[in-house]
């Protein structure tokens, strides 16, 4: 935990002495009261908090924030609705490289038993995402959704948008050349653990999608997500 992240409606009352943030702060972090460490707001600006005090109930805390909110990430996320355990990782993951929507989606292979895991009816997701976020010592989420079809995810885009799907079978060129105009929102789509069907591919293509690969290999859906982040946050020049 690079950054200690707050919702905005977390800051007038103490921290809670259980919360795994409290417990950071004082075992990890190893803060006196008087000390101070980083924090920000959820989707808002980072800055310095202060432990004013510790009682039994929690943590009596002071914020000073910095000017500014984080701009919106340019790229969105797509990815074949994978088992629970993978989607944790790419919550955590792309966070962390950054994305502005992650939306996982049922494709013709997706298994319907994923979309009912205690991952989302629990609400657990939203941990991880800010996990990632803290990971990367910044304060902007992803906006998720994990209900919609790829039908539905493709109609749903905005407009004006570069379009990449990641694709081992019919991927004519690598995705390093391929690379988005500089400062192009770009939608980049991902398949599950199955891959994509030729109906997927049909209709990726239909909405101005490039097919593109990673190479020879084979990879994992976290792996191949988070290589292809990487390859297009550099090809936009994001830092």
């Amino acid at each position: 935990m690079n950054l200690v992240l707050f919702e905005p409606s977390e800051l007038a009352a103490p921290l809670p002495a259980h919360d795994r943030r409290a417990v950071h702060i004082r075992e990890v972090l190893r803060r006196q009261p008087g000390e101070r460490f980083d924090a920000g707001v959820v989707n808002g600006p980072r800055g310095k908090a202060t432990l004013v005090g510790i009682a039994d109930s929690g943590l009596e805390l002071a914020f000073s924030w910095e000017t500014g909110t984080p701009a919106p990430e340019p790229i969105t996320l797509i990815v074949g609705l994978p088992r629970p355990q993978t989607a944790r990782d790419v919550l955590r993951d792309a966070t962390t490289l950054g994305v502005g929507a992650l939306h996982f989606v049922r494709t013709e292979r997706s298994d319907p038993n994923y979309q009912r895991s205690q991952l989302w009816s629990s609400g657990e997701w939203r941990r991880h995402i800010i996990a990632g976020a803290e990971q990367a010592f910044h304060t902007a989420i992803p906006e998720v959704t994990h209900t919609l079809t790829l039908a539905e995810a493709l109609q749903g885009l905005p407009a004006n948008t570069f379009r990449l799907a990641l694709d081992n079978y019919e991927a004519s060129a690598p995705l390093s050349a391929t690379p988005p105009p500089a400062a192009t929102p770009t939608v980049l789509a991902v398949g599950g653990e199955r891959g994509w069907t030729a109906a997927d591919r049909a209709a990726l293509r239909e909405h101005g999608f490039t097919l593109v690969h990673l190479g020879g290999r084979v990879l994992r859906t976290e792996t191949a997500v988070t290589a292809s982040l990487t390859l297009l946050r550099a090809g936009l020049g994001l830092a």
